[in-house]
Formats: structure tokens, C-alpha cells, sequence
């Protein structure tokens, strides 16, 4: 029984197939077409969206937006790559009708508009609220860890520049002391000669004077550590107790269909600070007057959350917890009773914390409770604090809010307990579906422009998947 046989490669056919027969009607691509044709270059930024009348014509911003979509769709980033592929893939010679732009020109089109390649996610999360796929009521609020263009070896801080400078010390004052040294212990074994010590010595101080300089240069501007290839990396906490040198990637997801409203990347590796922001952002993208933001704990923050009620931003945020040195359970400061009509505190001794002055701390203002007298000759002292003079509980002055947003978040646990179903959906496929857990530019506003091409990816394929390709493309035809 023969085998299915294709056809012969030297067969000259009368009726020449068209490329556009080869692309199916629910090829994503058609989808990309549509989306890049129905933009206006020009209103976005884009560099070159009018051509010059002389000179060397440039390429269409269309088309090498059309050809980074594609790439970003398809786990292709390199510029390298995404030239390769513009010659030999048949759905980008559909794409891109042919176009084979060198891997200069594709790197340079993502360095040279940053802005615009961000007003890009910005059209299609609103054409994506246009077409009601945004629940518009509940936004969840994360923060994940990607890895920068910059290796743990080229980050320091100080403690590692002082071991360098310490090693390097050492050997230049080895090299020194084989200089001056004349003993020849063993004929047979290879004694440097002085020009190459003193070569070795140069190449020392060299990395000596580098290693100073980073160290002066923290010292005058109070940073904690340095990165040598991407400035604006940072080392951060990762996964399995492990550090990376990072970048901070912070994400609004909404909970109809997990679409990303809005991401921003930052190069601190804490949360906390960032919950009014990405909160007022995802509000004004969306244009709601009220919203729920979920947040794990990482983000409890007393200003954040006083600014996010300000705004109309219903907050439901996991309380931090903090036991303190205190050993014994029965003395931690959950277990002081405060009466809020005589503004007193009562501890597990009925003795009564009367309140004291007002302090402020990062921002933070707290009121002291304290009470001196009684702490001296109360016999459960030693369980309940180390302090000399005795106990003292400081309360927050915005603790009534404090204590509603507690509320609130237990009393609608089915509803926080989706956070991480919703936010974590877009992180677990743009890093294990795409494959994009670390990033290729560098530097904060590189890197920033790159992770919107990650997310418009996630929401693009996401779209695909909701609607179909035919859908989307009779919508865009129609706007």
C-alpha cells in the first residue's frame, strides 16, 4: 500500500496558489492585521509613521509592529530570531507580504519608541473594555520577580567589595613580596619572571581602582548595592529561598476573564507602597467610580490604604501579623483589649495602659499606651516584656480603618480567596506558557516597554481564545 505523497517541488503549476490561501480564517495572524491596520501610528508616537519625501524610504512602523506582535505571540523576542524567521515563516510572509527587515532595524524600532509600544496595550485594553470583557468590579493586585539582563556576579554591595579589595590586597602584596624575594626553592618549578608580576599587579589595581570607585560611589549617593551591566537592576528575593538580580513586575487583573488592566515594572523588591498606585491606575483605565481591589499581605500598608479610600477603592488586604519578642502567646499585642470610648488599653493583667504621646513613624503616626506604675510590681512582667520600665502599645491612629478593612476581608473570604486564582493566571502564562521569566533589554524604561509587550501578548492570546479569531476581526472591521 503506497504512502500519502506530496506534490513534486519541480512541478510548474498554471494557476499560481495565493500566499493568503495558505492562512487559514482563525490563523491568529489575521488578528494581528487587524488589530496594527485599525491603529493610528502617528496619534501613538511611533517614529516614522509619515515617510519622508527624500531619502532612503523606511520601513512601515506598521509592519515591524505586526512582526514583534507575532513574535512576542510565538515565544520569538530576539531580534536575531524574529529576522530569521521573517524568511523562512509562512505565516509572517503573509504577515509581512515578503519583508525581511535586518535584525538592526527590529532592535532599534523597540529602543526607538517606548511610549508608543506602550500606547499599543493601552488601545487594546480599550478595546477590550469596548467590547465588555472587563468585569469592571473586581481587580486583584500582585507582584512577581524577572530576572534582568544581569548577572549575581556583576551586582555588588558593600560587604562584596570589601572581600574583593580585601583579596586583591593580599595578592598584590604576595606579587611584592615574591619581588623582593630571590629564593629558588625547586629549579623545576616556574617562577614568574618580574615584568610578568608586575603586569598581574597592574591588572590588580586595575580591578582595585573599579572596585573603589563602585564603593565611593555608594557611600556618596547612600545606594545599597550596584549592578554593573543594567543599573537599574536590583537583587531581589526569588523562589526556593533564592536571590536573583531582578526586576519587580506589579499587575491589576480583572476577574471576569483575567485580563491584565494595567502593569507596571519597578526595581524594588517589596509590594508594600504600591497598592494605591496600580489600584488608581486599573480605576482611571477602566473609568469606574468605585472598585474591590484584592492584595495579599505584602501590600498592607496604612497610607496605601488610607489613600485608597480616598479614592473609592474598596480595599480587601490580608492583615500582617507581628508577635514581636514576646515568647508567651497570652502578652502579644492582639491580647490588650482597648476601649475606644475611654481611650485605654486593658492588658491580660486588668491593669490599665493609659494613652501618651504621639509619635510618627514612616509616615505613620501612633499614639503610646503605657503605664509605668502598675507594669513595676505586676508578677507577669518577665512573660510580657524584656523593657526595663515596663510595657508600652502603640496604636495606630488610623486603626478604625484598619480594623474595617479586617473586617471586611474575613467576613468576604470566598471573595478574597480568588486573588490568587485571578492574579497569578497571567503570571503562570507569560512565564511558563511563553516562557518569559526573565527579560532581554535593560533598564527601567526598557524594560518597562518590554513587559507591555509581554502582557498585550497574554491579553491578545487571551482575546483569541474568548472570542475566536473570526469574531475579533469582523469587530475591528466594523470600528
Amino acid at each position: 500500500m503506497a504512502y500519502i505523497k506530496g506534490e513534486d517541488r519541480m512541478q510548474i503549476t498554471l494557476f499560481p496558489e495565493a500566499v493568503d490561501d495558505y492562512i487559514s480564517t482563525d490563523n491568529p495572524v489575521r488578528v494581528i492585521e487587524a488589530f496594527v491596520n485599525s491603529l493610528y501610528m502617528k496619534d501613538l508616537g511611533f517614529q516614522k509613521a509619515e515617510p519622508k519625501n527624500t531619502g532612503r524610504p523606511p520601513y512601515d512602523p506598521r509592519d515591524l509592529l505586526k512582526l514583534y506582535l507575532y513574535g512576542y505571540l510565538n515565544r520569538v523576542r530576539s531580534s536575531r530570531r524574529l529576522e530569521t524567521e521573517a524568511g523562512r515563516n509562512l505565516e509572517l510572509l503573509w504577515l509581512l507580504r515578503k519583508l525581511k527587515p535586518d535584525f538592526k532595524t527590529i532592535a532599534d524600532f523597540r529602543k526607538d519608541n517606548p511610549k508608543a509600544l506602550k500606547g499599543v496595550f493601552k488601545q487594546f485594553t480599550l478595546l477590550c473594555k469596548d467590547w465588555d470583557l472587563y468585569g469592571k468590579e473586581v481587580i486583584a493586585i500582585d507582584g512577581s520577580k524577572f530576572r534582568a539582563s544581569n548577572s549575581k556576579r556583576n551586582n555588588y554591595n558593600q560587604k562584596k567589595l570589601q572581600r574583593h579589595l580585601k583579596y586583591i590586597d593580599e595578592k598584590i602584596n604576595g606579587y611584592f613580596n615574591e619581588l623582593d624575594s630571590n629564593d629558588q626553592d625547586e629549579a623545576d618549578i616556574h617562577i614568574p619572571s618580574a615584568e610578568e608580576i608586575q603586569r598581574r599587579i597592574e591588572e590588580l589595581e586595575s580591578r582595585k581602582g573599579k572596585y573603589t570607585a563602585m564603593k565611593q560611589h555608594m557611600e556618596q549617593t547612600g545606594a545599597t548595592e550596584v549592578s554593573t551591566t543594567d543599573p537599574d537592576a536590583r537583587l531581589m528575593a526569588v523562589n526556593n529561598n533564592g536571590v536573583e538580580v531582578s526586576y519587580n513586575v506589579q499587575t491589576a487583573v480583572d476577574q471576569k476573564h483575567k485580563l491584565v488592566v494595567d502593569s507596571e515594572v519597578i526595581n524594588n523588591p517589596a509590594d508594600q507602597g504600591q497598592l494605591s498606585n496600580m489600584a488608581k491606575q486599573a480605576k482611571e483605565v477602566l473609568e469606574v467610580d468605585q472598585i474591590k481591589v484584592l492584595a495579599d499581605k505584602g501590600y498592607y500598608s496604612t497610607n496605601d490604604l488610607i489613600e485608597c479610600e480616598k479614592n473609592h477603592i474598596e480595599t480587601y488586604v490580608a492583615k500582617q501579623r507581628f508577635t514581636g519578642n514576646i515568647a508567651n502567646t497570652d502578652f502579644q499585642a492582639d491580647k490588650f483589649q482597648y476601649d475606644q470610648e475611654q481611650d485605654v488599653y486593658l492588658c491580660p493583667a486588668k491593669e490599665i495602659l493609659y494613652p501618651g504621646r504621639i509619635r510618627e513613624v514612616n509616615g505613620v503616626k501612633y499614639r503610646t499606651y503605657k503605664n509605668y506604675r502598675a507594669c513595676k510590681g505586676c508578677p507577669l512582667k518577665d512573660q510580657c516584656t524584656k523593657a526595663q520600665k515596663g510595657r508600652t502599645i502603640s496604636r495606630n491612629l488610623a486603626q478604625p480603618l484598619l480594623d474595617e478593612i479586617d473586617r471586611r476581608t474575613k467576613e468576604n473570604r470566598k471573595l478574597y480567596v480568588q486573588r490568587q486564582m485571578i492574579v497569578e493566571h497571567p503570571y503562570g502564562t507569560v512565564k511558563r506558557g511563553l516562557g518569559y521569566s526573565y527579560f532581554l533589554t535593560r533598564g527601567l524604561v526598557s524594560v518597562n516597554t518590554e513587559n507591555k509587550l509581554h502582557m498585550l501578548a497574554y491579553n491578545m492570546r487571551r482575546v483569541i481564545n474568548i472570542l475566536g479569531v473570526e469574531e475579533i476581526v469582523k469587530r475591528l472591521a466594523s470600528a
